[in-house]
């Protein structure tokens, strides 16, 4: 049996000039067996995948990236307040990056008003470009600019300057939802919105606002924190403003929604949605468990994560591109919570 080859240098690991001389190729033809989506003859690349094999070899990343001035790595900006919606998003972003070679760098913001101490941090890692799901000042958009990183927006729109995002449709799925509240024969309004720094939260509230008035009804508004607890709190506080009589309860997210609906089970005795009726916005997992059944607005997570990912590898390939919106319909959902006309 012939004696395994064994690397000659850099510190006993095996080099693409190794896989190369043990396969018989040029290094060249190594590198494009372990480039995404580069030509390899099939033959080719058998060789080499069992040189590698032999040898022990993988591919340097950050050698590559000294090469093609590339680090591979992507930042994903988001929010880490409770929010059962964006760990299905950042799964999503995740698998269609991976899919091209990729690599993400996560970073969590306790508030979107926190984005600045995040983007000192993203710099240090010199990546390709981000996806941030948080709200950006025409400052911070600019010193993306200055650096040559494209960015898209998730959710969100530029403030004061042009830059490419992607959005779920948040206004045209309010007034489906206060519609349909409407027309199921409500009187007595209520909303809990999110955080004042968020961007999302603000934008459905002020839609359903809006559509109320539109159609001659008050509401009363109740600010809450996107998690369980502050749907369960303002839930009370909504029930003493309008001395029980509250009946249309609309959720700036589903998980507010869930919390708001236990909170009017147990501690107020209140049968959902005979007495009162409860709606949402996401289109979360639990949201359709057996005891909610939320009527909601699913968003297109899928075709959404989709279009950020492909906007921003253009724009990392071609940064010139202009900015774009694409703007996504979500979906009623109608589930067991409310009386819908």
């Amino acid at each position: 049996m012939a004696a395994k080859k064994q690397p000659e240098a850099n510190n006993g690991r095996a080099t693409s000039y190794d896989v190369a001389r043990q396969a018989g190729v040029s290094q060249s033809a190594v590198s494009r067996c372990f480039k995404q989506g580069a030509s390899v003859a099939p033959r080719t690349r058998e060789k080499i995948l069992a040189a590698a094999r032999e040898l022990n070899y993988y591919p340097n990343a950050i050698a590559q990236g000294l090469i093609t001035r590339r680090s591979n790595l992507v930042a994903i900006i988001i929010s880490n307040l409770t929010n059962l919606y964006y760990p299905e998003v950042l799964a999503e972003l995740t698998q269609r990056l991976s899919a091209q070679g990729i690599r993400v760098l996560l970073f969590s913001l306790a508030a979107e008003s926190d984005v600045d101490e995040v983007l000192d941090q993203v710099w240090r890692y010199r990546v390709d470009g981000a996806i941030v799901a948080a709200r950006l000042d025409a400052q911070q958009l600019a010193a993306f600019a200055d650096r040559g990183v494209p960015v898209i927006l998730y959710n969100r729109i530029g403030e004061g300057e042009p830059v490419a995002s992607v959005c779920c449709d948040s206004v045209s799925g309010e007034n489906a939802l206060v519609d349909a509240l409407v027309e199921g024969d409500h009187h007595v309004f209520g909303i809990i919105s999110g955080p004042a720094d968020s961007y999302v939260g603000e934008e459905r509230v002020e839609a359903a606002r809006r559509r109320l008035h539109q159609l001659g009804r008050d509401c009363q508004i109740v600010r809450g924190n996107f998690d369980y607890a502050s749907g369960d709190a303002a839930l009370r506080d909504l029930m003493r403003i309008t001395d029980r009589k509250l009946d249309a309860l609309i959720c700036a997210n589903d998980l507010m929604a869930i919390g708001a609906i236990d909170s009017a089970r147990i501690h107020f005795g209140i049968e959902v949605p005979q007495d009162l009726s409860v709606v949402g916005f996401d289109g979360v997992g639990p949201a359709t468990w057996l005891a909610y059944q939320v009527t909601t607005i699913r968003q297109p997570v899928r075709r959404m994560t989709e279009a950020a990912v492909a906007m921003l590898l253009e724009r990392i390939e071609q940064p010139g591109l202009s900015p774009e919106q694409r703007l996504f319909a979500g979906e009623l959902l109608t589930g067991s919570s409310a009386r819908l006309g």
